[in-house]
């Protein structure tokens, strides 16, 4: 029982080993920083609606191989069993009988008319009890209206849809996750400004203190560095608590459990790299781009198309057909309870007459969605030409912002020095010195939204121009 005792306690041990040697790569995975490119292949790979928009061509590719179909011979084959509680009998067999005996009377008797008699009603009775029916029916189109040629290019261009619409949703995606991605650096940097703000006022409390027992500062200058230390300890909580989010919110766009602790490559850079922005950009190349055009094209494509299916259904329609038929009983060499079939060929038409009335609205009514989808093409394509100069001004307004926060950075450094060296030779007041850290935290903050709008701007000019992608 011991030795038996000892043996459950090794396998639990070893279990315990091997799954903390499984978890080693997690844990390794959950604390190695993301850079931006792995962020994107994550978002990518997890994100449910691309997921669906990926599928949705995977149905429109589906569709549009079920429509070249149409083009070959459809071939069907149909049975039936019947069983009937009764036979037929063609002649009423009792009244041929009494006809019989008053035309020949006592001669109806004789065997040769009962032979006569017995044969007649062999041959008029026929036997329907079980009826079996076999067919098979191949249907040839020949002239459908167009209806074919036109429905196969309709899943055509509803194929092509829903690819720029899936382009549509990997583009807003790749926005989201760049502009969270950011965000997230932006907020780190708050942090470590708010940290130290918060320290250097903590250090700032401890000396007036300090000079407050010695009696070089008054209790009011103590009250002073004590309300801007509490205000910078809430600014600091503000910011823990939007990292917190944000992170959250980042960790939810790649898929990731929202309560993991992740890291990102950029987090422990001192500037936020950006690139010049541009001061122009072109509109047609926006519009060759942007996949929500590409969309709107395409549904006016289709629009269109469907005008030529109401068409089709006023048109004739003309179809080869043949047929193979099979029964029992078979009549086809008297009647007969055993299989017989034959075949058919022939030719099918059909021309609607009383559909022109209705049709003519219908007409009318795919015309009207034909106007509105070209109205919508034409003010989305109004819409992106506003949204892209408004892109190129707010680019060009990020990139004065940060030239002038790199000043007011560089002053505000300057400022603080000089309070600093004044306070430590006891030539400037404590005041002043808050003064001096609140101008520069306030430039380091204002200096942080620059670098951090620079980049946004720049993407969401990506965006505007249709040049967001996996490898931009």
């Amino acid at each position: 029982m011991s030795h038996r005792g000892n043996e459950i306690r090794i396998m639990k041990t070893k279990r315990l080993i091997m799954g903390a040697v499984l978890m080693i790569p997690c844990l390794a995975f959950a604390q190695q920083p993301l850079s931006l490119d792995e962020c994107r292949q994550l978002a990518v790979k997890n994100n449910k609606s691309l997921q669906i928009s990926s599928e949705k061509i995977n149905v429109a590719d589906n569709n549009k191989s079920e429509a070249f179909t149409k083009y070959f011979p459809q071939v069907s084959a149909k049975g039936a069993y019947l069983w009937n509680q009764k036979d037929l009998n063609l002649l009423d067999m009792d009244q041929l009988g009494a006809a019989i005996g008053s035309q020949l009377g006592g001669l109806s008797q004789l065997p040769m008319v009962q032979n006569a008699y017995s044969m007649v009603n062999d041959i008029q009775h026929l036997d329907i009890t079980n009826i079996w029916i076999g067919n098979i029916a191949l249907v040839q189109p020949v002239f459908m209206g167009g209806k074919i040629i036109t429905y196969n290019q309709i899943t055509q261009y509803a194929k092509d849809l829903a690819k720029s619409m899936h382009e549509t949703e990997l583009q807003g995606l790749l926005y989201k996750t760049d502009e969270t991605y950011w965000q997230v650096v932006s907020l780190v940097n708050k942090k470590k400004l708010a940290d130290k703000y918060v320290s250097l006022l903590e250090k700032m409390d401890s000396d007036i203190s300090q000079m407050i027992d010695q009696g070089l500062a008054t209790k009011a200058d103590g009250l002073s560095v004590k309300v801007k230390l509490n205000e910078a300890q809430m600014t600091q909580t503000k910011v823990d608590n939007g990292l917190s989010l944000t992170r959250m919110l980042l960790a939810e766009i790649c898929g990731l459990p929202i309560n993991d602790s992740i890291r990102l490559a950029d987090e422990d850079i001192d500037r936020v790299p950006y690139n010049t922005p541009e001061s122009n950009a072109d509109i047609n190349e926006a519009f060759m781009n942007r996949s929500e055009l590409k969309s709107l094209e395409t549904a006016t494509k289709i629009y269109q198309k469907k005008e030529r299916l109401v068409l089709a259904d006023l048109l004739p329609n003309v179809a080869l057909a043949a047929n193979y038929f099979v029964t029992n009983p078979s009549s086809f060499n008297g009647f007969k309870n055993k299989f017989g079939g034959m075949f058919n060929v022939g030719v099918l038409v059909s021309i609607p007459m009383s559909d022109w009335w209705g049709g003519t609205y219908k007409r009318h009514a795919a015309k009207a969605e034909t106007t509105i989808a070209n109205l919508q093409l034409a003010d989305a394509r109004d819409k992106i030409e506003l949204e892209v100069n408004q892109s190129v001004y707010k680019v060009n307004e990020a990139k004065k912002k940060l030239t002038a926060s790199s000043k007011n950075m560089e002053n505000a450094e300057e400022n603080l020095k000089d309070a600093n060296f004044g306070f430590n030779e006891g030539v400037i007041p404590a005041l002043n010195l808050m003064e001096a850290q609140t101008g520069w935290v306030k430039a380091k903050s204002e200096l942080i939204d620059s670098e951090i709008e620079v980049k946004l701007t720049n993407i969401y000019l990506d965006k505007a121009m249709g040049r967001l992608s996996l490898n931009n």
